[in-house]
């Protein structure tokens, strides 16, 4: 806890701040721990024996912990902050990706889930009357070809059913950025909505396994999604959108699922499939057309239904 403290305090500083290089580096690490929760689930699932609904518990209750730590060290609200309908769309995503993990690989899982982020965020501005140009309606046109692509019956298609839960669990979390988006203090608002489903990820675990030991190794995976990649992660990902210009912001998010591709290649062990390749492009590709602004300035666009503090 006293190498948590440290980290807040250093990243606090606006000597910190100023600085480019330090900016990339908090952004790289942000999107490193975001990758890494697909990870650390997926291993601690296929390896340990613990169960979703456990693991969903332990990495939220630790995930609350870390950032109420972090909110008291900066004097900030915590439990004060946020909403019951966030904390739910929280639990949600929170345990969707769980129960989706238990049959998808890491890459795959994370592909799914951050296209459906992206895809709830950009239908919310469609809905609110934005408009697209003919680049940015091509871009989500090539996006869910290539969900489509994946997600065609085929011996290396991903389980439907853990597809449909992740894709559940991006639109739940891409629920929870649209209430936060424009958050003042989006550390406190994220500490208090982790408080508040807590209990809802305990009610889970004790009416679906009411007796069931949890494996060490098990909670230990829990507790680092939780309050390393969760928690720590946020908060060092809130410290580096102070850096970063919107656009920039929405577009290095792209960066996540490659990284959790290569993460399960090099630690899981797991393949990369040609079909998951070509859906990769497609589907990143085409919502970067999607988000990326054009030179010129223009009216509305979907960029601005992607907030800026929302990740993973």
């Amino acid at each position: 806890m006293l190498f948590l403290s440290n980290v807040v305090l250093l990243i606090e500083t606006p000597e910190f701040r100023m600085s480019q290089s330090r900016t990339f580096s908090l952004t790289l690490l942000a999107m490193i721990a975001f990758a890494g929760n697909s990870l650390l689930c997926r291993q601690a699932l296929k390896q340990t024996g613990i169960d979703a609904a456990s693991f969903t518990s332990v990495r939220i209750l630790s995930g609350a912990l870390v950032l109420w730590l972090i909110t008291q060290w900066r004097g900030g609200r915590h439990f004060s902050a946020g909403s019951w309908p966030s904390a739910l769309a929280l639990f949600v995503y929170a345990a969707g990706f769980s129960y989706a993990y238990l049959t998808l690989s890491a890459a795959t899982g994370a592909l799914l889930l951050f296209g459906a982020v992206q895809s709830t965020m950009i239908g919310h501005g469609l809905w609110r009357g934005e408009r697209f140009h003919a680049r940015q309606s091509a871009g989500l046109v090539l996006a869910f070809a290539g969900l489509g692509v994946l997600l065609l019956p085929g011996l290396s298609a991903p389980p439907l059913f853990g597809s449909l839960l992740m894709l559940a669990a991006g639109v739940a979390w891409g629920v929870y950025c649209l209430r936060g988006k424009g958050a003042i203090e989006p550390t406190s608002v994220t500490a208090g909505n982790f408080l508040r489903a807590v209990p809802m990820a305990l009610l889970v675990s004790a009416l679906t396994h009411p007796q069931q030991a949890l494996p060490p190794a098990g909670i230990w995976y829990g507790v680092c999604s939780g309050a390393l990649a969760s928690g720590l992660g946020y908060a060092v990902w809130y410290m580096a959108l102070r850096g970063l210009k919107a656009t920039s912001a929405a577009t290095v998010q792209l960066s996540v699922p490659p990284l959790a591709a290569l993460g399960a290649v090099v630690f899981l062990g797991e393949a990369v499939t040609f079909r998951l390749l070509c859906a990769s492009v497609a589907i990143l590709g085409g919502i970067a057309l999607v988000i990326v602004k054009n030179a010129a300035p223009v009216p509305a666009t979907a960029t601005t239904s992607s907030p800026r503090h929302c990740k993973n």
